[in-house]
Formats: C-alpha cells, structure tokens, sequence
C-alpha cells in the first residue's frame, strides 16, 4: 500500500490528518479545556489554508450532548465518528454517554485530552491550578468497564498505529467505542515530516456467520414448531436485517413481538407484529427465536415453559460483558443478524413443512394483529379529552403528523401503541442501559447525518433535563439542526413512580398526595429554553390544541428551518 508523507505541525495535528484520511467526517469537541490547544491550532491552520471540506470539527458545549450527537450521527448512518472530551473533568461528564454507546454498540473513537506530564521547561507544561488537582493516576479506568479499548498516546512514532487500531477495534463486531487519551506535552509535540498508509492495514473482521450445523439445527427446529415466537429488540441496528427477519417470519407464520425496540426492526404494520409485551406470549411458546434482545422478557414476571428450546441470534449470543444474565440459550447463532436470518431462512425454505398447520397459524396471528390494533386504535380514543394529557393521546398525534420518511428519535415517552413505523432508520428508542439525556443530542446527531429528513425528538421532562436542554438549544442553532423536541412534561419521574408502586401496590407511596423524591415541580418552561435558543416554544395543555400545534411547529420545523419545541402537559401514570 502506497504511503503518504505531509508536513504537520504537531502530533495533534497528525492525528487530525488520519482521521480524515481513513473517512471519519466529524470531529465532535466537547467542553474544550487547556489540553485542546494543539488541536484548536491545527483546525485553525485546516482553516486558513481553506480546507473546510473532509474532516469538520463541531463545537459542542456540553460533554452529555458531544457523545449523544455522535451515538445519534452513527446510529442513523453505521459510520464511527470522533469526539474529544477535556481530561478527566469532560471525561466525567461524559460517561453516562458512553455508557450508551457501549451498550447500544455504537461504533466511535472517543479521544480526552490529558493534563501535561512535564511541570516546567515546555510551552506545554503546566500552567494553572488544574493541571495538579485535576489529575488521575488513572484516567481511562472511569469508562475501562465500558470500552473496548483503551490506550494513552506516549508518542508521534506511534500515531498510525494508536489510530488505525482504535477505528479497526471499536468497528469489529460487536462493536463499541474505544478511548484515546493525549497528554497536552505529547499532543503539542511536533512532528516534522508525517508519513502514513493511505490506508488502513487494521481492518475489523468480517461480519461473522455461526456454525452451517447450528444453523440447521435451529431451522428444523423452527419448522416442526407448534406455536414458536420471535422476540426482537435491536437487530433494526442493521437496515439489512430487517427484510430476511420478515420474510423468516412470514414462511413460517411466526409471530414477532418486540422487547424494548430500539429501532425499527419489523413493520409495525405488518400481520405478524404482535406489539411490545413478550411476557404476554412466551409462556405459550415451544420455540423462542431471540434476535438481538438482551432482555426477550422479563422472568420475575413471565416465562417459557422448561421444555421450550430458546435460540439466540447475535454477536454475542451470552451478552459477556453483562455482569449476570440467566436467559436459557439452547442454541447459540453467533453472528451478524442479517447475515444469519438470511441463512435461516435459506435453510427453511428447503425443508417441507405441513402448509395446513403452517396457514392455520397465519389466520391465527393475523386475527390476533387487528384485534390488538383495534384495542390500541380504542385505548387511544377513549383518552383523546384527558387532561393533562394522556401518553397515548400525545403518541397518537405525533404519529398522524408523520410522514414514512420521518426519523423520531425517543427516549421512554413515546407510546408505541399509538404510532406505527413500517421503514428501517425511522425510529430510535433510548440505549437499553437506560442513562437518561441521550434523545435530545442524538436527535441533532440524526439530523446532521440526514439534513434532508424531519427529525422529532418525544421525551419526558426529567430527560430533557439530563440532555442538559440549555446545551441542545444552543447546538441546535449554531449548527443549523432544525428538530422538533416534543416534552411528554408530567412533572414527575414516572418510571420511579410506577416501579415504587409495583415494589409496594398498597403502601404509603401508592396513597401519597405527593411522592417522595419523584416530583418535578414547579416545572421549567422549557419551551421558553427554546425560544431562548431562537427557536419556537409552544405550552400546550389543551388535549384538542395539541394537534394544530404540532402542525405549527413541523412548519417551523420546515419551512423556516428553525427548532421548535412544544411543551405538553402531561398526566402523571
């Protein structure tokens, strides 16, 4: 492979120039400190010699918004982008983030800046208060549970290496973010005639494939099934997985349920969807096909019968880096989802099964689909006077302003009963870890990877507080990221509540006036927060206002080009 050789300024500027040579578009610069000036210099020397296209850097100001921007940017496009966190200081800020992105796979090179290792003798070495009580023996050792690799950069020698590594580690399968971190002296360093590949000689593995055998084990399986089930919580991850998943579905008449999607992974539409409560299905399956769900359902709360075979298909089929996790796995497919469900369904479609059961469990199913639709579709009208507003009726009217290119990005609030998506890369739920602020910058993270699309943002009020609103206003604007935020705002922290009354159905809590510790009130405007960051605010209590406001902000939205945000009151659960 050919080399090239540039002449760069310092070790900083050098990574900057891999990173674009090996196709990473964003460079996401979270909180900058005192160990960002040779990487402020470098873009301000990319900047002057007019180099505005490759690699851009965005100015992001808070850590929480930096990391959910780039999870959002890669969740909607698959390609790893960079961000840069301010030592230890923005690297704690930012690992509820990354935290997310290790637990939704999301593929990223997270680079910190490091106090200078010298003390004196060096335009680099240390120069304020920080630079002592600001450091850790440690660094990487806050996220090493959540990365796949960490690394410290000690010298420019190095930098081909340390970069090709972290891209090729946090793509292979499964994937996740790695951490990089620069002390100020070592970044600062100069570095006379860089030479490096023109491409990557590191490269992630192929997509892997499980075993022909277990494969054909599991098909058979499959085919001579009574009732079987497929339970799916991410495997949408991948737009490719979608069309061998229903069309392995609908061979077999199986139907499919979903366990805290986070993507679009089966149309919602479709006859064989049989919605979002798996605990109300496993118990009378014989065969549960799990593709990418690391919770098929909730076992305090229902099970399979001991006697039901349980195939898993993932990457990671026994979910490794969870610390416990007892779900059955009878037959492991290790391997991308597209490339297994294609394998499946291929090895089905050559065994003979008896059409009459196979047709009788179709009408089953499909009886059993509109019957649950007209219930929903019911649910969601008996609601539509409630006020405050019900979920369902705010769900309900975000999902008849949608167009079937739209993206919303949510975070707990929406409800999937009322809303119906039908295309991979239109709907993204909250990592299953469940640190709450990610939706807000994801949902500008989306809209900067597809500018052209309408991206809305559906979340409760105490998570936008978390996705720190003041940072994704700001970030909205100066990026030119128009997002419509839809606040589900009751006040409350309602999965709190609804756990507090599970713990005890009877107790003291059930019967307060006021939960301890779940309420939010008084409550922000937080649609003046938007208006603040130039964008259009709208309170809206009135359950009949709600579908003209709406309207009025997609029109922001839009046509102007501006963020909108409508702030609806919502009733507690």
């Amino acid at each position: 492979m050919s080399r090239k050789r540039i002449q760069v300024d310092s070790i900083a500027e050098g990574f900057l120039e891999l990173l674009e040579a090996r196709g990473v578009r964003y460079f996401f610069g979270g909180g900058a400190g005192t160990d960002f000036p040779p990487f402020i210099e470098a873009f301000a020397k990319r900047e002057a010699q007019g180099r505005r296209d490759g690699l851009r850097p965005i100015t992001v100001i808070h850590e929480i918004t930096t990391i959910s921007m780039a999870h959002g940017y890669t969740m909607v496009t698959g390609e790893p982008q960079a961000a840069m966190l301010h030592t230890i200081a923005g690297t704690a800020n930012a690992v509820g983030g990354i935290i997310n992105a290790a637990r939704a796979r999301i593929p990223m090179l997270v680079a910190a800046g490091r106090t200078s290792i010298t003390e004196k003798g060096r335009n680099t070495s240390r120069a304020a208060t920080i630079h002592w009580a600001q450091e850790s023996f440690d660094q990487a050792a806050m996220v090493r549970e959540f990365v796949k690799w960490d690394y410290e950069l000690r010298c420019g020698e190095q930098l081909e290496t340390v970069v090709d590594r972290a891209l090729a580690i946090t793509a292979n399968p499964p994937s996740g973010p790695v951490y990089v971190t620069f002390p100020l002296d070592v970044a600062g360093e100069a570095l006379s005639g860089f030479e490096f590949s023109a491409g990557s000689r590191l490269t992630p593995s192929a997509a892997a494939r499980p075993e022909a055998a277990a494969v054909d084990r599991a098909a058979q399986i499959l085919v001579k099934a009574e009732n079987p089930l497929i339970v799916v919580s991410s495997p949408g991850r991948d737009p490719d997985a979608v069309a061998p998943l229903v069309s392995l579905a609908e061979r077999l008449a199986i139907p499919v349920v979903e366990s805290w999607g986070a993507y679009m992974n089966f149309p919602q539409d479709h006859p064989l969807h049989q919605g979002f409560e798996p605990g109300a299905l496993v118990g009378g399956a014989d065969v549960i096909l799990a593709v990418e769900s690391d919770t098929p359902w909730f076992p305090n709360q229902a099970e399979p019968p001991h006697d039901a075979t349980v195939i898993q298909v993932d990457d990671d089929p026994l979910y490794e880096r969870y610390p416990i996790r007892g779900y059955p796995t009878d037959i492991g497919l290790a391997g991308n989802a597209a490339g297994t469900l294609r394998a499946l369904e291929s090895r089905v479609t050559r065994i003979l099964p008896d059409r009459t059961v196979i047709d009788a469990r179709r009408r089953r199913w499909e009886d059993a689909h509109r019957c649950q639709r007209q219930g929903w579709r019911d649910a969601g009208r008996r609601v539509s006077g409630d006020r405050p507003m019900d979920y369902r009726w705010i769900s309900r009217c975000i999902g008849d302003v949608l167009d079937e290119d739209d993206i919303v990005v949510t975070e707990i609030s929406l409800n999937p009963t009322q809303t119906s998506f039908s295309r991979p890369g239109t709907f993204f739920s909250h990592p299953h870890s469940g640190v709450l602020g990610w939706a807000p910058g994801a949902a500008l993270g989306a809209k900067l990877a597809r500018p052209d699309r309408t991206v809305i943002c559906a979340i409760g009020d105490g998570s936008h507080v978390f996705g720190v609103p003041t940072a994704t206003h700001f970030m909205s604007r100066a990026c030119d990221l128009p997002v419509l935020f839809v606040i589900y705002n009751n006040g409350s922290w309602q999965r709190s509540r609804e756990a507090t009354f599970r713990y005890a159905p009877e107790g003291w809590a059930a019967k307060a006036e006021s939960v301890p510790l779940c309420e939010l009130e008084p409550s922000p405007r937080f649609d003046l927060i938007c208006e603040a960051g130039g964008g259009h605010g709208e309170l809206v209590e009135d359950p009949e206002a709600l579908p003209a406001a709406l309207e009025r902000a997609l029109q922001v939205v839009k046509v102007e080009k501006r963020q909108a945000l409508l702030n609806v009151i919502a009733r507690k659960g």
